[in-house]
């Protein structure tokens, strides 16, 4: 063979070598091993300018997200259980359920607010709401550990924490005394979810700003006495939340939901 097509031919050798071991080109990066003759057989990692960007832009984005709402219940009470299960669309919680609420600012990010969550324990879903401003879940699970774990990962995640969520605001609170017949069917066409309000009870109605915080207030209420849960509404713009009972039995739970709202802001 002519010596000079082989130096000609060993120097195009070296330089594809050195192209494949490292180049860059078109936004494009590729890193590795990919000589002629490995053993092992090539090895290289591909990655794009474009991806770098979006890659970082997505972490950017989960650092944005805004807490408004973290309630705990350590042990959901019967009736508020089974109301939750009334508009649940995921699993159902069972009375005695460990349950996280979370609602997050924008609404989309309550995707990745649960991705998050699922992923860090065996808790179930039990519910997702997507709103254009506010988007909010419920997760149980009976084991209250794994529940405060899957709590924990998102508010990492997210770079918040429990005493940076939104301060409850009460809107409006009232004990309705004796409530006439007329009254009391109005409401219960309303609010099908829930118990009946009878004609002759009295009824504790309560509103607060964000949504999400009625359920502390129910689920406390319920513990303190024996009251009828009539409606809980926890998403929207505003939390509302409808008791029923005996004249002293809803003062005592009044009583009790709004020591839950002020646990809540200390």
């Amino acid at each position: 063979m002519d010596s000079r097509f082989s130096r000609s031919l060993s120097s195009d050798d070296r330089a594809i070598s050195r192209r494949r071991g490292s180049s860059r080109g078109g936004g494009t990066e590729i890193t590795g091993s990919a000589g002629i003759g490995d053993r092992d057989g090539a090895s290289c990692v591909i990655t794009t300018d474009s991806e770098g960007r979006r890659i970082a832009r997505q972490s950017s984005h989960v650092q944005s997200i805004e807490l408004r709402t973290y309630v705990f219940l350590d042990s959901l009470q019967p009736q508020l259980a089974a109301y939750m299960g009334t508009v649940s669309q995921g699993f159902l919680p069972i009375p005695g359920d460990a349950c996280l609420w979370l609602e997050v600012s924008p609404g989309m990010a309550v995707h990745r607010v649960t991705d998050i969550a699922l992923k860090a324990s065996t808790v179930r879903l039990g519910q997702m709401v997507v709103e254009r401003a506010f988007g909010s879940i419920a997760m149980y699970h009976r084991d209250q550990s794994n529940v405060l774990h899957s709590g924990e990962v998102v508010l990492e995640a997210i770079g918040s924490s429990i005493d940076r969520r939104s301060r409850c605001e009460v809107t409006w609170t009232e004990i309705i005394r004796a409530i006439t017949p007329d009254h009391a069917v109005l409401i219960n066409r309303l609010n099908r979810r829930g118990s009946m309000i009878q004609a002759g009870m009295s009824m504790f109605i309560l509103e607060t700003e964000p949504a999400g915080y009625v359920l502390m207030a129910a689920n406390e209420a319920e513990k303190s006495s024996n009251i009828t849960v009539v409606d809980v509404k926890a998403v929207g713009a505003f939390g509302r939340l409808t008791l029923a009972g005996k004249e002293g039995d809803v003062e005592e739970a009044a009583s009790a939901a709004m020591r839950a709202v002020a646990h809540i802001n200390g």
